[in-house]
């Protein structure tokens, strides 16, 4: 007959001191109970074959999620940094935060991942009390740097966009690099409690061992997480909100402002006459070029391509900028808010997240090392041409080029370059001349980019 043992949750979590049941569950104690044992917890029945098997599960899944994050985040950020760095072309203000951002990933790739992934596992910290105070330092740098370069892509966009003629004067290279080192300084001394705190705490195991945990032993721990709440998550999303709301709305204004003026043009009948004043070859000569019906038709014909193609671009990038807001909330948000749970009340906290929980929402924030390369690198197709020519062994540098709407409008990484482009170098118009052959014609431009 199967032994079956009859417990309070107390009892059961009480098997190994400050451990919890899904942290049992979550490590290798689960793996090595006899498989006729029952437990009854509550009047819940558990039997110990299932949690083995669900023990396994867990393993897999786990296991499976983050080295599908850790690939993608470590191949995906490498690449980045390559390209930037071997094509010349590439090396824009915009380029240079996303240099920076790219290597805070790639950081989060190789020192947040593993170092939290196999402790979770195993149930023990295995890497000694010099490896515990140097990950952890490196994790919350590489967390914090990859924030600030976040926030600094947003205000950079919105000058951009939003004032452009202001920009001009600060938005040079030199002014990124001087940003991008102090996002670096700022986050190495926010971070300097981690070394100093952070131990190895040994605990005693189930089977007599001792185990070891790499905590944060701070005395007022509370005051470092709301810190860290609010300097990393939501003065960055209260930033990003607000600057990629108001590119946003100057984007959309400028779709108003286009589709009025394609209506006007629609309504009045406009170059009806098919008349066009010209400046001629010589200094002061004007020609007069009369439109045939034929070349007439094909002018509107690409003039209402080349406004739907900045509409589709705008609308676009709206809708880019609405996710990069969204996936920093949903990426960030979960691991901000255990943490500042588990400083004001970490027994609550470790018994409902502990094990599985934790890893998941761990793996949650992790994404974003992944997600940042693809949102602000792989879709874009300068970008995109930059890699595979990087691929194909094509070093020399990309012929210089300006981005079309769609371009630009993909990610907005160069929007910035687009948009002073537009707005400084009036749109030129083709306009076919007396012998049907193009001309060129300059004209406002109507659109932000």
């Amino acid at each position: 007959m199967s032994d079956i043992k009859s417990w309070t949750r107390a009892d059961f979590l009480q098997l190994n001191v400050g451990k919890t049941e899904a942290q049992l569950l979550g490590s290798q104690e689960c793996l090595h109970t006899s498989a006729t044992d029952i437990i009854i917890i509550h009047g819940c029945t558990l039997h110990l074959t299932n949690m083995k098997a669900l023990c396994h599960l867990d393993y897999t899944v786990r296991i499976l999620l983050y080295s599908i994050i850790f690939l993608l985040s470590f191949f995906g950020n490498m690449m980045i940094i390559v390209v930037l760095i071997l094509n010349k072309r590439l090396r824009t203000v915009t380029n240079s935060f996303l240099l920076s951002l790219a290597l805070s990933d790639l950081m989060v790739a190789i020192f947040c991942m593993p170092f939290t992934l196999i402790p979770n596992l195993l149930g023990d910290f295995i890497f000694g009390e010099t490896m515990c105070k140097v990950t952890a330092y490196f994790m919350g740098i590489s967390v914090s740097v990859s924030t600030f370069s976040l926030v600094a892509i947003a205000i950079e966009r919105y000058s951009a966009i939003c004032n452009p003629l202001q920009s001009r004067a600060w938005q040079t290279r030199s002014h990124a690099y001087r940003v991008i080192a102090a996002t670096w300084i700022i986050s190495i001394i926010i971070m300097i409690p981690y070394p100093v705190y952070f131990l190895l705490v040994q605990f005693k195991k189930p089977d007599k061992s001792f185990g070891h945990m790499c905590r944060l032993a701070l005395p007022s721990i509370q005051v470092q997480y709301v810190f860290l709440l609010i300097i990393l998550f939501f003065l960055p999303g209260l930033v990003m909100i607000v600057a990629y709301g108001l590119i946003s709305c100057e984007l959309y204004r400028g779709i108003q402002f286009e589709v009025t003026q394609k209506k006007d043009r629609c309504s009045s009948g406009e170059d009806n006459d098919g008349c066009y004043i010209q400046a001629g070859k010589s200094g002061n000569a004007v020609e007069m070029s009369m439109l045939t019906p034929a070349g007439s038709a094909k002018l509107d014909r690409a003039r209402s391509n080349a406004s739907e193609s900045k509409l589709v671009a705008k609308k676009r990038v709206i809708r880019m900028l609405i996710v990069i807001v969204v996936m920093f909330f949903i990426c960030w948000m979960p691991i901000f808010s255990v943490n500042t749970w588990r400083a004001f009340d970490q027994l609550s906290a470790a018994r409902r997240l502990s094990g599985a929980p934790i890893s998941f929402i761990h793996l949650l924030s992790y994404t974003s090392a992944c997600v940042n390369p693809i949102v602000y690198c792989f879709m874009n197709k300068r970008f995109r041409k930059a890699l595979l020519g990087t691929c194909r062994g094509c070093l020399r540098p990309f012929p210089l080029f300006k981005e079309t709407d769609e371009e630009a409008g993909v990610t907005g990484a160069s929007l910035s370059n687009c948009y002073r482009i537009g707005l400084h170098r009036p749109f030129r118009r083709c306009v076919p001349d007396s012998n049907n052959s193009l001309r060129e014609n300059r004209s406002p431009p109507l659109g932000f980019f």
